[in-house]
């Protein structure tokens, strides 16, 4: 499925292929959070690397843990994408900077709750104090949820 996404202002535009689309997982981690998530969370979703086509200029962030590189618009500071060194065959991009219409999922995960501030609103979903075991392309693949 080919997503299309940009930044408030629209200097940013960007698109990349992605077989999983189900923006299904909210990441309450401090990093997700205070970077993108006004909800207390931010959702990604993972498309591939190599097909991930821009137009604008990035600013780039890296946090103090972890390999991830947020990418943002330098003009008006919309969260757009993740890419980590970790994992260099995909980009996770932010679901709140995608335009395309995104497909709903039956659940939720919510993960990274030891990071959760505690005004933040926890939905129904499975909760998880860090990652799941899960990856994303096995939770579209159990589910029969993989696109072309």
């Amino acid at each position: 499925m080919k997503l299309r996404g940009s930044c408030h202002c629209g200097a940013v535009r960007f698109s990349l292929e992605s077989h999983t689309p189900y923006p299904y997982m909210w990441c309450y981690c401090s990093i997700c959070r205070k970077t993108a998530g006004g909800g207390g969370y931010a959702i990604n979703i993972m498309g591939e690397a190599d097909t991930l086509k821009v137009k604008g200029k990035t600013s780039v962030y890296r946090a103090m843990r972890g390999g991830g590189e947020r990418h943002f618009c330098g003009k008006c500071a919309s969260a757009l994408w993740v890419w980590d060194r970790r994992w260099p065959h995909w980009i996770y991009p932010f679901a709140s900077a995608i335009d395309t219409p995104l497909p709903k999922p039956k659940e939720r995960q919510l993960i990274f709750l030891e990071s959760r501030p505690r005004w933040a609103f926890l939905p129904e979903g499975r909760k998880f104090k860090a990652y799941p075991r899960e990856a994303i392309v096995e939770w579209h693949r159990s589910r029969g949820l993989l696109k072309p």
